[in-house]
């Protein structure tokens, strides 16, 4: 980084503007990083609707002041119903459509468990305000929001749902700068700050969902979303020169993370504007994603240990030796476009939080349920259509 920004007493990160601010005027009124953070998350959810929303996932990691670093897995669990044969016929997992919205959204659970643990004296009400009012009063579009809804339109506006009526209500993908209204998510962001975060799974919101999600055609059912848990789980960590970093442990890709900073540190690169740097990275990275896709996966079905791994420096003296710094490891794997929403904060205290939340695909799915306005993630499509192995 050319130019580090510093601040006394917190600081917000996010992807657009409103949602730093959000999380900003949180901190100003007294709250912690943990309270910034689920604000921040909200207003995303309002404002950068094309890769984000209340219909994801969300993954935390959590610095407290006294140094303890814990996780949260916000990440839902496949639908019973979504089976082989709900899915004969097919050579893969739909990638769009209800077949593709097989996954509860487990972001909304993640911003309760995190606020339970917090001890914040900010109300949910004061949280989610700023969501609400740029829901109802509508946003401007974004430059990258507008080319996605154009480019991602002829696949998106024949899904079932409500995405054409809210995402092109003219008829025509909304160009950048012009006004998105979400009247009914803002009037899902107000139950949910009058009826509790609870009522996403297992009250009047769920019902809702549910009743949408069927009608639709998805399997998810009222019970996936009854019996869904977020979990406090432990973080994967490794020590490079000078600093310890964590990640969260499968079935994310954490692991991949940290294997290509550790096997990087081995390459004892300088100059970050070096041809070194560059070609060090990616072949660290290749070498990490041979690990990720021979092991890593459901971490019950899993056989490598990963954090067994990351604790061995032989293995991973190993693994950067494979690299060869004058040469490219061939790599016949197509790639594959990506993104995702990262953001963070820290307080006055030293609590720092570190947050990804997403909707896999830019606006996931595509299903908008009619009732609530929620985007429904579509993670689930990388599932392998398989009798046996893992995912």
């Amino acid at each position: 980084m050319v130019h580090t920004l510093r601040a006394r007493r917190g600081m917000v990160v996010a992807p657009h503007h409103l949602a730093a601010q959000a999380g900003r005027d949180v901190l100003r009124d007294g709250g912690n990083a943990v309270e910034a953070v689920v604000a921040t998350a909200a207003c995303l959810a309002v404002v950068y609707p094309h890769m984000t929303g209340i219909g994801g996932d969300g993954f935390w990691l959590i610095h407290e002041p006294d140094g303890r670093v814990h996780a949260i897995d916000a990440c839902g669990r496949a639908a019973q119903a979504a089976t082989l044969d709900f899915y004969r016929g097919h050579a893969h997992v739909p990638w769009r459509g209800p077949g593709a919205a097989n996954t509860v959204a487990g972001t909304v659970s993640g911003w309760a468990l995190a606020l339970q643990q917090a001890n914040g004296s900010v109300s949910l009400q004061r949280l989610l305000s700023d969501a609400i009012h740029h829901a109802s009063a509508g946003v401007p579009v974004t430059l990258g929001g507008a080319q996605i809804a154009a480019s991602k339109g002829a696949e998106l506006r024949l899904q079932p749902g409500a995405y054409a009526e809210i995402f092109e209500p003219h008829g025509v993908p909304l160009g950048e700068g012009a006004l998105l209204h979400q009247a009914q998510l803002a009037r899902t962001l107000q139950r949910l700050a009058d009826e509790g975060l609870e009522s996403f799974y297992r009250g009047a919101i769920a019902h809702d969902i549910a009743a949408d999600l069927q009608a639709l055609d998805s399997p998810l059912s009222a019970h996936d979303l009854a019996i869904h848990r977020a979990d406090v789980s432990v973080p994967l960590s490794v020590v490079i020169q000078g600093a310890r970093l964590y990640n969260h442990a499968p079935p994310t890709q954490g692991l991949a993370s940290l294997l290509i900073l550790a096997l990087f540190d081995r390459l004892k690169v300088e100059d970050a504007d070096s041809y070194a740097h560059l070609h060090g990275l990616i072949e660290a990275s290749k070498q990490a994603f041979l690990i990720r896709d021979a092991h890593l996966g459901d971490p019950a079905w899993m056989t490598l240990d990963a954090q067994a791994l990351l604790d061995d420096s032989t293995a991973l003296d190993a693994l950067a030796a494979r690299i060869d710094m004058s040469a490219a490891l061939p790599w016949p794997q197509p790639s594959q476009a990506g993104d995702t929403v990262w953001f963070g904060a820290i307080d006055a205290h030293g609590r720092a939080v570190s947050c990804i939340q997403s909707t896999y695909f830019e606006f996931g799915s595509g299903l908008v349920l009619p009732r609530t306005g929620i985007t429904w993630q579509n993670r689930g499509c990388s599932f392998r259509l398989a009798p046996d192995g893992w995912n």
